[in-house]
């Protein structure tokens, strides 16, 4: 089983996390390569050059990582991790959540809104749930994860809105297609990272 209970993908590449020692679909993992100075960087595209070290996406995981000189050990030479390395990462994969979501919304596969929200669950239009981890859980509680799909809680109502446009939004839509499959990528690794629960929250009717 993967992180949150799902049967493992068997076509998923797998990585070895130096932390726990799982090995885990690259999905649930955050690749770090060292810089050019020694430094531990974050490699949230996965497109840098160098050997990948791989972390559970997890904030106390990263953080034990850099503490503990596990990155070191795991490059076999002395490097630098800074202190706030999980903030750091926590603080990119949401910028690029964000970024995502907001390019879904300008290809018109994502909509904002209880209303219209509650529409595309209806119609069964909707892939994925996004609901603003500081919103009121009664009016959250009204919505459903669509059949099928997936429910997120990891963004925050100002950061949802950015996405959106807006200064601030509760409930999101998208449908499936496009850069969806991406969201739900990097929204399950900010769930690690933030210390959600990703899909039993928002379960309201079937």
């Amino acid at each position: 089983m993967s992180r949150g209970g799902r049967d493992k993908d068997r076509t998923d590449p797998e990585r070895k996390c130096i932390v726990t020692g799982d090995t885990q679909p690259k999905r649930g993992l955050i690749r770090f390569v060292i810089g050019p100075e020694g430094q531990v960087v974050p490699d949230l595209a996965e497109k840098l050059p160098g050997r990948g070290i791989w972390v559970t996406a997890d904030r106390a995981a990263i953080d034990k990582a850099a503490a503990k000189g596990l990155f070191s050990r795991a490059a076999r030479a002395p490097v630098s991790a800074p202190d706030d390395l999980g903030a750091l990462t926590e603080a990119g994969v949401a910028r690029r959540l964000v970024e995502l979501v907001s390019m879904t919304r300008k290809s018109g596969r994502a909509v904002a809104g209880f209303e219209k929200v509650k529409g595309w669950l209806a119609e069964g239009r909707a892939k994925v749930l996004l609901q603003a981890s500081d919103g009121s859980e009664r009016g959250k509680g009204k919505l459903w994860t669509p059949t099928g799909g997936r429910w997120f809680g990891c963004l925050t109502a100002s950061e949802l809105g950015l996405s959106f446009g807006r200064d601030h939004v509760i409930h999101g839509a998208l449908a499936a297609g496009g850069l969806t499959d991406k969201v739900i990528l990097e929204a399950g690794r900010l769930t690690g990272l933030r210390g959600h629960d990703d899909g039993n929250t928002a379960v309201g009717k079937e």
